[in-house]
């Protein structure tokens, strides 16, 4: 009964978060709930809600600002991405716009006292997502050819449903944990694989007046998607997909009792990840500046900065008519050019952010923020000259949240 609570829970979530390129770092979001997100994604080492606490560092929900009371947090992201494909071939060319509309990525979280040194958080949000819509668009590997329909269609998403407990070491000094439950489905035009994984985050909190430091572990997660794809043959594979070891690092300095400055440093290590390692992503350093001014009559300013250069490695002059392995299937180097870069265009890198909030009562407050993703493009062809994928992604995105708190 519990798993299939679980299981209908994520797929409510899941069918109503349909994925562009859920934008990002890779294809992990910058973060998770507007004070999170208008902040770049910085908060490891002072996050401003339960939702950020438990998405940044698992020791946070004994160091927030909602300490020692239960706060419960409602938040949403609307994801408005714009995605563009080219695919040469000779003398033809064909250009086209994804056909995935604006979606919506909900986050739930609580934390709440269990003594007076244990603290114990829930979140359950959207980590990850990227995919492509161009059925019936006429980008395929034969653009222009009679009967062509150009049905490629992606989409990976990933549920993480996560409890959290964090001791008080000492008053300046916090320590937690979260245990990762993965919900994930994979498409790549075949059919919808699901499936569930499992993971845990490690993190640390230490503050010195002012300034506070904090890190932040999460293990690899592995997904099976079984029956995904046939890769071109006969029959239906199975295809890993890992989300990658994560370590993160940040600082937050409140210089004035109204001013919090934060800067983080991730590091995503997709190349030693199942799925990202066979499409050959590289390890990412992501950096994130955020601000936040904070009123003593309730209103919230927040700016933010985001930057990863993106991941997916560039094969130019590839050999059009070799083979590649992909855990055992092999696929034609077009084949397999033509999903890494027009398939699951992951490439976005600059992003800025922005929000606000105000707190109505003492126990209810809102929040609104906004991100922009600048424009990116990748491009690369084979070395006859004979094929050319390019991929453009632009991203923006508006976020609500709503937070409750209990003494």
């Amino acid at each position: 009964m519990a798993k299939k609570a679980v299981l209908a829970a994520a797929a409510l979530l899941l069918s109503i978060s349909s994925p562009e390129a859920w934008a990002t770092n890779g294809d992990t979001l910058i973060g998770v709930a507007p004070a999170s997100r208008a902040m770049g994604g910085a908060g490891v080492a002072a996050p401003q809600d339960a939702i950020s606490a438990i998405f940044a560092n698992p020791a946070a929900v004994c160091m927030g600002p909602y300490c020692p009371g239960t706060e419960v947090v409602f938040a949403s992201t609307i994801y408005n991405p714009s995605v563009k494909a080219t695919v040469t071939m000779g003398p033809q060319v064909v250009s086209a716009k994804s056909d995935m509309r604006p979606f919506i990525i909900p986050a739930v979280g609580m934390v709440t006292p269990i003594s007076d040194r244990f603290r114990f958080g829930l979140g359950m949000f959207g980590i990850t997502g990227m995919g492509v819509d161009y059925r019936n668009k006429g980008i395929d590997l034969n653009p222009g050819s009679p009967g062509a329909e150009g049905d490629i269609y992606t989409q990976l998403q990933i549920l993480k449903f996560a409890p959290n407990v964090a001791f008080l070491v000492t008053p300046n000094f916090s320590i937690g944990t979260s245990l990762h439950l993965l919900y994930g489905s994979l498409d790549l035009g075949e059919g919808t694989s699901h499936n569930y994984g499992i993971g845990e985050q490690l993190g640390a909190i230490y503050r010195m007046g002012p300034c506070s430091i904090g890190a932040s572990y999460t293990t690899a997660e592995k997904l099976s998607h079984e029956r995904v794809s046939d890769f071109g043959g006969t029959e239906q594979k199975t295809l890993e997909m890992e989300s990658p070891r994560t370590a993160s690092a940040g600082i937050a300095w409140h210089a004035t009792d109204n001013l919090l400055l934060e800067a983080d440093a991730k590091w995503l290590n997709w190349s030693d990840a199942d799925g990202y390692r066979e499409f050959d992503w590289k390890d990412q350093w992501v950096y994130a500046l955020g601000m936040q001014y904070k009123d003593p009559d309730g209103l919230t300013m927040r700016l933010g900065y985001n930057y990863g250069k993106n991941p997916v490695r560039l094969h130019k002059n590839f050999d059009l008519m070799g083979t590649t392995q992909i855990q055992g299937n092999t696929v034609s180097n077009a084949g397999y050019e033509y999903l890494r870069i027009i398939g699951f265009p992951a490439i976005a890198e600059h992003h800025f952010s922005f929000g606000v909030g105000y707190q109505f009562t003492g126990s209810f407050e809102a929040h609104l923020g906004g991100m922009c993703a600048l424009s990116n493009s990748v491009s690369e062809s084979d070395a006859s000259g004979t094929y050319t994928f390019s991929s453009k992604v632009r991203e923006t995105s508006y976020d609500i949240g709503l937070i409750w708190h209990f003494m």
